[in-house]
């Protein structure tokens, strides 16, 4: 199993690290104020999500990324090439309280994100899910949530499809992140908070 990163420990970060220990799943939480400053939220997850430094987080085989959009070049800065790991785009260009969309200068999101993770392979997902949901029960109305997830190296796309799948939700290939970044990127596309479930 590889093991995982997390980078940002707001809801989406939280929200996946449930979603793993919901599944007896490993993982390395982090964020800007130190592993001390999260010691409760992981006691609160399960234990196996540990606390750990962004740099340790960042050396994990699959490292999922969900900051405030603004705080991102901050938060990715001055960490090591990676080296053609998996690094998961679970940004959104917009942030709270004034929700006001990011100016990207025509550019998708992942695009700008991509900038900031020299040598990784990127993968769009996780972003699109409300927290609630994706740290949910992912079995609902007889069927499984849905999850997209786009990316441009078919190896990277497969192990985050496999990742999806092992947390017991329905991944969906939107393709290259060219095309299933605009459909899934919030503001804008037409697949954010879109609860849908495949039918067994």
């Amino acid at each position: 199993m590889n093991s995982i990163g997390i980078i940002g420990a707001g809801n989406i970060g939280r929200a996946f690290a449930t979603a793993l220990a919901n599944n007896n799943i490993r993982a390395t939480l982090s964020n800007s104020r130190g592993p001390d400053s999260l010691k409760d939220v992981v006691a609160a997850i399960g234990p196996t999500i540990e606390t750990g430094t962004r740099e340790e987080a960042a050396s994990k085989d699959i490292v999922l990324v969900a900051v405030n959009w603004s705080k991102l070049p901050g938060a990715l800065a001055g960490l090591p090439d990676f080296g053609g790991r998996i690094v998961i785009d679970a940004n959104n260009p917009i942030e709270a309280p004034l929700f006001r969309p990011a100016e990207l200068n025509g550019r998708l999101s992942s695009e700008v994100f991509t900038g900031l993770v020299p040598g990784a392979r990127v993968v769009k997902a996780f972003n699109h899910l409300q927290p609630h949901l994706l740290s949910g029960d992912p079995r609902a109305e007889g069927g499984r949530r849905v999850l997209f997830y786009s990316g441009d190296e078919a190896g990277s796309k497969a192990e985050v499809g496999a990742l999806i799948d092992r947390l017991g939700f329905f991944g969906i290939d939107l393709g290259p992140i060219s095309v299933g970044g605009r459909l899934v990127q919030f503001p804008g596309g037409p697949l954010p908070a879109l609860n849908l479930v495949k039918f067994d």
